[in-house]
């Protein structure tokens, strides 16, 4: 990863954006998006990881906790670099809202995802070279308006599957759209409207209270999809 002059603060939040070289494909099918989300799991540590070795480890420890107490450590307590707070895979990027607590965190984080996903990437399909553009976006996240913003900004971008060209002409079926979202299984949002997809993914007490909980985040997004005028100006926000 080329030397980045970008500084990241701790207690810092920020919208990461991952995309993939030439905006290629980066999930081709079911499998490749829940590596990819087991990725941004299992990575987020200081510690080396092994991924075959992890699973492995999760599997004695399910074991060890129906037998009882034990001793045993299988590197199951993280040391985490960065609270990830909400997340998006689409088929050619990936958006991330993550807040570091480490120093270099993000840093370190997006350069395990980068070089562990390409890794699985290019041996799964038998092929060389980078699979991610050489730098990601990386936005600070200001104020609890451009959190919002930002949250939600992410969540809506799966509308692109059903509306190409949404952000420029707005949304022409608000009704679709909302229960596509809600339905989309690759993103963070059914867990902060009440569901339960990867709870175990994201951090979200700090989000889930600005909006006053599930329905105050189902009730924002609807009604920011709802309003097709501040498009432009959300997606401006969360992405300067």
């Amino acid at each position: 990863m080329p030397y980045r002059k970008q500084q990241f603060v701790n207690s810092g939040v920020y919208h990461i954006v991952l995309r993939g070289l030439d905006d290629n494909l980066i999930f081709r099918n079911v499998d490749d998006y829940y590596r990819g989300i087991f990725s941004i799991y299992e990575f987020n540590t200081a510690k080396p990881v092994t991924i075959q070795y992890r699973r492995k480890a999760r599997a004695q420890l399910k074991k060890e906790l129906v037998r009882g107490p034990s001793s045993i450590d299988i590197a199951g307590v993280r040391d985490k670099m960065v609270d990830v707070l909400s997340f998006c895979f689409m088929p050619n990027h990936i958006h991330l809202l993550i807040k570091q607590f480490q120093n270099d965190g993000v840093i370190k984080f997006m350069r395990k995802i980068g070089t562990g996903y390409a890794g699985y990437f290019n041996r799964k399909y038998n092929r060389r070279g980078y699979v991610f553009q050489n730098r990601f976006v990386a936005v600070p996240v200001k104020d609890e308006v451009q959190l919002k913003v930002v949250f939600t900004y992410i969540h809506a971008n799966p509308t692109a599957l059903i509306e190409p060209g949404w952000k420029e002409e707005g949304i022409k079926n608000p009704e679709e759209v909302i229960k596509f979202l809600e339905d989309y299984k690759w993103s963070s949002y059914q867990d902060y409207i009440g569901g339960d997809n990867f709870p175990s993914v994201t951090e979200r007490d700090l989000i889930s209270g600005l909006m006053n909980g599930p329905q105050g985040c189902r009730d924002f997004v609807n009604s920011w999809i709802k309003n097709k005028g501040k498009i432009k100006e959300f997606s401006d926000l969360a992405l300067e």
